[in-house]
């Protein structure tokens, strides 16, 4: 059942997809496990953690936190639930790897959410990001950013081992082209400005 609450306004609400609680409209949701069976969330419990990794007796996200990584990364490019968990594993050098019992709860929360849409691919379904989705990433940079910090900062030597604001940086500008690139085709003028900053941006590290 789609939630009726979450553009109050034509505003997106940071507390509907609290990184902080995870809570959906203020309230836990009791009628959906966040992950593992029995209505047990998975991380809550038996192992606060989620997924697999070095990373015992301590969370790396709660539910919130970990919403919102998801939705980033199926903002980069659409993703079916084992890419997701192949990308994770990769961000963070193979030191953490999210379960199937975390991934694909979430994956239905955030479309239950609009944030998502599915699409049927074979025997998979691969989900890519709404217009929804994206309003409310913009709305949220600052969270997404941290959290996105915090990974790197945890891989480790992972596979590019850059320190965490160069990661972060590069991680919104990633993003900021394909949303940008998204709402249609860029004006030739449009065009050059943006490859102009991208020439200057790329000239100014090759000097740093």
């Amino acid at each position: 059942m789609k939630h009726t609450n979450r553009h109050a306004g034509g505003r997106h609400r940071h507390s509907f997809f609290s990184p902080e609680t995870g809570e959906a409209g203020g309230r836990p949701r009791e009628d959906r496990p966040e992950g593992g069976r029995g209505g047990r969330p998975e991380g809550r419990g038996r192992g606060p953690h989620h997924g697999r990794g070095g990373h015992r007796g301590k969370r790396l996200f709660d539910y919130g936190e970990l919403r919102l990584l998801i939705l980033t990364m199926i903002a980069q490019e659409p993703r079916h639930g084992y890419e997701l968990i192949r990308a994770i594993e990769e961000k963070f050098g193979g030191s953490y790897t999210p379960s199937p019992g975390v991934i694909y709860p979430t994956l239905s929360w955030l479309d239950d959410a609009g944030y998502v849409a599915k699409s049927e691919e074979g025997s998979r379904k691969s989900y890519r990001i709404t217009p929804e989705g994206e309003a409310f990433l913009v709305a949220n940079k600052a969270a997404a950013d941290e959290v996105l910090s915090r990974s790197v900062g945890r891989q480790g030597k992972g596979r590019e081992n850059a320190p965490a604001p160069v990661v972060r940086a590069m991680e919104n500008l990633k993003l900021a082209m394909r949303l940008r690139l998204r709402e249609g085709d860029l004006a030739p003028e449009t065009a050059e400005k943006i490859a102009a900053a991208l020439d200057a941006a790329a000239q100014a590290i090759e000097r740093s």
